[in-house]
């Protein structure tokens, strides 16, 4: 937070430590959180309304990045209004934000954040970058200007494998009064190689971002905002965002945050490791595994996920398994369990060969 210091950030005043705690002295942010703000009837929601906040949104990110600092947890709680008649945004919650560096050579992975606005090297367990951001800002804008989820599934499970395969569009319903030059905009960033994404430096000179502001064009629809906010809120109340990955929240912690955390200090172990499977084509197979104390997620370990013949389960008792139907010759390869906490990570792989079927002569 020493390094972080913009309009477009909130900031952090002061620090007092003692063995036992570290109290932060924040800003404080009287606004509330945007989306909250743009459903209010008096509160204007319009393609040129939202230019302005992702502007206000890239500006804050762009200094960040400067500063080889990656935010990842960027999603709508976490964007809020200065004051409550104001339109001037801020960015908080650093909570997992990485300096990114500081180890030459040594990658930074991650196993946090917040599904559906996760980048697919977060969930992949890949290195993660600047970029990793710029994905969490493509599905951000997204639902900004169309009040619905890009990636969001029907569980967490389903929802990381929609952002694996990277598997999106632009709904012709929601999307019918949006420009071209917005969906160009949002199409540079959910880009799942992350090589191709736009930076914040190049998003913000977007035409789409260089248009001037007009005084008043055709209104956004609120109402599936609303229906977002309320999704997200059930989510979060119900705990629907704990425990994947291989986490959950640390004891004691608030029950808004709806990241993950690595609350253990115990090195997770498998006790039924992943076994080599062998399917015949077309027809189906269960790669399953079980780690003590914790859930976890299997994947390829190229992952390249076949979308709806796909299916992910996980159990209470820490078991994980991945299903896959009507397996094609593409689907063979090797394919990983990965848990981790606070004390250590492990991974269990096994390799899984497709059969041609035999046929009778």
């Amino acid at each position: 937070m020493n390094l972080l210091h913009h309009p477009r950030l909130v900031q952090c005043l002061a620090a007092f430590q003692s063995p036992r705690e570290l109290v932060m002295v924040m800003e404080y942010v009287a606004g509330g959180e945007l989306f909250e703000r743009i459903v209010d009837d008096d509160f204007e929601h319009t393609e040129p309304s939202s230019i302005q906040y992702m502007r206000q949104i890239l500006e804050g990110l762009q200094y960040m990045h400067g500063q080889a600092i990656v935010h990842l947890d960027l999603k709508p709680e976490n964007i809020v209004c200065v004051s409550p008649s104001s339109h001037w945004l801020k960015i908080i919650d650093f909570g997992l934000a990485r300096k990114l560096g500081e180890h030459r050579g040594t990658p930074v992975k991650v196993l946090h954040g917040t599904p559906e606005f996760m980048a697919p090297e977060v969930v992949s367990f890949e290195p993660v970058g600047l970029a990793t951001d710029m994905w969490s800002i493509g599905v951000i804008c997204y639902i900004l200007l169309s009040g619905e989820s890009p990636f969001q599934g029907d569980n967490d499970m389903e929802t990381l494998s929609n952002v694996t395969a990277a598997q999106w569009k632009f709904e012709e319903e929601t999307f019918s009064e949006v420009s071209q030059q917005a969906k160009a905009f949002i199409r540079q960033l959910l880009q799942k190689d992350a090589r191709r994404r736009l930076s914040s430096s190049q998003a913000l000179l977007h035409p789409w971002l260089q248009q001037p502001v007009q005084s008043s064009t055709k209104a956004l629809s609120k109402e599936r905002i609303k229906q977002f906010l309320t999704r997200r809120k059930w989510q979060v109340r119900g705990g629907d965002d704990e425990d994947v990955l291989g986490m959950a929240r640390p004891s004691g912690s608030p029950e808004e945050d709806g990241a993950f955390a690595l609350p253990s200090q115990q090195v997770p172990s498998f006790l039924e490791p992943l076994t080599d499977q062998e399917g015949v084509e077309g027809g189906s197979i269960c790669l399953q595994c079980r780690v003590e104390g914790e859930t976890c997620q299997v994947l390829p370990e190229q992952p390249e996920f076949p979308g709806p013949r796909v299916r992910m389960e996980r159990g209470a008792d820490g078991r994980c398994s991945l299903r896959i139907s009507a397996l094609a010759p593409r689907d063979a390869g090797r394919y990983v369990c990965r848990a981790a906490t606070g004390a250590g990570r492990a991974e269990s792989g096994a390799a899984l060969a497709v059969l041609l079927p035999r046929r009778d002569v």
